[in-house]
């Protein structure tokens, strides 16, 4: 694997740190690790905290990564709290939005103080994270 997975046990999820370069076959290979590290260790909450090095990744290039892990981890994971300390806030909400839209539980945050602060509130489900990317939309 061309990414490095740093895995902490904390008391309800597991904090995954990823490092290495960035590109689509990288994310996709440690999406495809760490969906084998939560069965092995039957954890289905994560904070995701991708600290990948190069340039960002497009905007079709995220939604398929989405799309796809979307299919392959569909009913698997409770709360997926994801943050990507060098990506743009757009292409977050972005990817969030294809997530949510295809039943895959994932929050956007920009940082991981914010993340871990909604992974210990273990009655969010249903909910959306008050810290996170998302912008409440106020009806016409």
């Amino acid at each position: 694997m061309k990414c490095q997975l740093t895995i902490t046990r904390k008391p309800s999820y597991l904090h995954i740190i990823v490092t290495g370069r960035n590109s689509v076959e990288n994310v996709v290979e440690y999406f495809e690790e760490i969906h084998r590290e939560c069965e092995a260790r039957n954890c289905f909450r994560i904070l995701i905290e991708e600290r990948l090095d190069g340039p960002r990744l497009g905007m079709l290039d995220v939604f398929q990564i989405v799309e796809d892990e979307s299919k392959n981890a569909r009913g698997v994971f409770r709360e997926i709290a994801y943050v990507d300390v060098n990506a743009t806030t757009d292409l977050m909400k972005f990817a969030e939005d294809v997530a949510v839209n295809r039943s895959l539980p994932l929050a956007v945050f920009l940082t991981v103080a914010q993340a871990e602060k909604w992974m210990m509130n273990e009655n969010q489900e249903g909910t959306k994270p008050a810290d996170s990317v998302q912008e409440e939309k106020t009806p016409e």
